[in-house]
């Protein structure tokens, strides 16, 4: 899996830019060695074009390479972690 070449990861957040004024956001925050996957947002007129899973293939990528477990939260995130099973041993099943 290889994050989109157009993403910026930045400490609170993950943005795809999909036109000259326009991203798709992760938020996200860490605590310890878990990352909360808070909410998710894509325009209206980009979406149902995978732009939500390519926020979360580079959601997991930064969680796998910075060990941490993910914790899904908003909607969208919850839906794709039931949709993509192979992805729950990343998932945080409690301390």
């Amino acid at each position: 899996m290889v994050p989109p070449m157009d993403c910026e990861i930045a400490p609170d957040a993950i943005r795809i830019k999909l036109g000259e004024d326009e991203y798709a956001v992760l938020e996200y925050h860490v605590e310890g060695n878990r990352i909360f996957l808070d909410s998710t947002y894509t325009p209206d007129r980009h979406r149902g074009r995978g732009v939500g899973g390519m926020l979360m293939s580079a959601a997991i990528e930064y969680a796998r390479s910075n060990h941490y477990s993910i914790v899904p939260v908003c909607p969208f995130a919850i839906e794709y972690f039931k949709k993509h099973p192979e992805y729950g041993v990343m998932l945080n099943k409690g301390d």
